[in-house]
């Protein structure tokens, strides 16, 4: 069968994000199949989809759904419509069926794909769109393929994909090509699964809860292909890589043993480490750690269901300054907890973390599958039947948005190291003109050169 794999994922900013989800889904399907990748991030939408149906004429369509909405409280925007747009362009020049995946997708499958209008849906990892393909080259009843759903019919979670995973990189790809012209950023994967407990977070719903370890040879193999294709910078796109401090060590080992030189990074809880584990992990090429520590006070920290305190949070801090990275720190403000008070202490410790760029959400996104959602319906935040596809946020009762984003701004003001949601356009468009120049990597470094912290 002829399957063609669709990221719709167009989101540039602050960088455009290698679709790393379809590599393995064409790894798994590399059983007979004939398999192409098209990437509307790295190609004109209308002419570069007409040009792979009439081409290729796939006998099945694949379309990651990376993002709902931006998740952003202050300018909120919805990514669905233009989905839909895509799926009737499709349909006007092919009799394909089309199958709907992605992170996005699984947390609201039926909805989207009632929404978007698509033939069928694989929740969970997507490397299950191969069972759906032998399914329906079988001529078996699609309906019973676990995992996969249909208009009207049950979207129940399947368990975790424990086939190796098998990530199917190709440099020839056009679509590799944007990615090296735009930040030369490629991605890599160490594990799967999140063992932590933040209330907020989908992660355990789409991966589970534990850890599907990668071999430590195996990454380190993966990442000199991606250096070998011309990548100057490697992101780690576990959820968090030292959720296994053990494993983390060993793939930074395995990096040194093969001689890998490109400089990479990833996402990080701020826990303590190990004694000399970013020291270990610096000598292995690590550059930048982004750690997800949204608060920095202690009762909203536990109300965030973290694994870490305020000091935890320093400890970390210091240890991965001491080995001379780049830091990032990320803030969800105005959750669970969250008061006048809690506010002041945790912009007050803010202040505190010196040498890193501070990113600073107001406002938290209620998904279903979380803790978070239970607490909204027990709270009466939300309804047993809302509709939680276009945005909710929760709001702590005791603490306004507005009052939340004035003590932000008012905290950021005059340092650019300080930056609220995503950013500005400005912004923006100064890493669009580094990247024109050769510069590589996430470039949040640079915001600290130029506002102090």
């Amino acid at each position: 069968m002829k399957v063609l794999l669709i990221s719709a994922n167009t989101l540039t900013t602050p960088y455009p994000v290698y679709p790393i989800g379809l590599d393995y889904v064409a790894g798994a399907l590399d059983n007979g199949h004939a398999v192409e990748i098209l990437d509307l991030n790295a190609a004109d939408q209308v002419d570069a989809l007409e040009l792979a149906l009439n081409r290729f004429g796939p006998d099945l369509i694949g379309i990651s759904l990376r993002n709902i909405d931006n998740t952003d409280v202050v300018d909120i925007q919805s990514y669905l419509a233009g989905y839909g747009d895509l799926v009737r362009e499709i349909r006007s020049r092919s009799r394909a069926p089309i199958v709907l995946g992605g992170s996005g997708f699984t947390i609201f499958p039926r909805r989207i794909l009632k929404t978007v209008g698509a033939d069928y849906g694989i929740v969970g990892e997507g490397e299950r769109l191969a069972t759906l393909v032998e399914a329906l080259e079988r001529g078996d009843d699609p309906h019973r393929v676990e995992g996969v759903i249909t208009s009207g019919a049950d979207s129940r979670m399947p368990p975790p994909w424990e086939a190796p995973l098998r990530r199917d990189f190709q440099p020839t790809r056009p679509h590799t090509d944007f990615y090296l012209k735009h930040g030369a950023m490629l991605n890599l994967q160490s594990k799967r699964g999140c063992p932590f407990r933040c209330i907020y977070c989908t992660y355990p719903h789409i991966e589970g809860r534990r850890m599907r370890l990668i071999p430590p040879e195996q990454v380190a193999a993966t990442a000199l292909e991606l250096e070998a294709a011309g990548a100057k910078y490697l992101f780690l796109t576990d959820s968090a890589f030292n959720a296994h401090p053990a494993h983390s060590l060993a793939v930074a080992e395995a990096f040194i043993d093969a001689g890998l030189k490109t400089p990479w990074g990833g996402f990080f809880a701020p826990t303590r480490p190990p004694e000399g584990y970013f020291t270990t992990l610096k000598r292995a090429g690590l550059t930048h750690v982004e750690f997800g520590t949204e608060a920095l006070c202690d009762p909203v920290l536990a109300s965030y269901g973290k694994p870490f305190t305020c000091a935890d949070v320093f400890h970390a801090h210091q240890a991965a300054l001491d080995a001379d990275l780049h830091l990032a720190h990320y803030f969800l403000l105005g959750g669970p907890g969250e008061d006048a008070g809690t506010l002041s202490e945790t912009l007050s410790n803010i202040d505190k973390l010196k040498k890193t760029v501070l990113f600073l959400f107001c406002g938290m996104r209620i998904y279903p599958h979380t803790a978070l959602y239970h607490r909204a319906l027990a709270e009466g935040v939300i309804s047993p039947t809302e509709d939680l596809l276009p945005p909710v946020f929760y709001q702590s009762p005791a603490i306004s948005s507005e009052a939340i984003q004035d003590a932000a701004r008012e905290a950021a003001r005059g340092r650019f190291n300080w930056v609220i949601g995503a950013g500005d356009p400005e912004t923006a468009a100064l890493v669009e003109k580094m990247y024109a120049r050769g510069f590589t990597g996430p470039l949040w470094e640079y915001l600290i050169r130029g506002g102090g912290g």
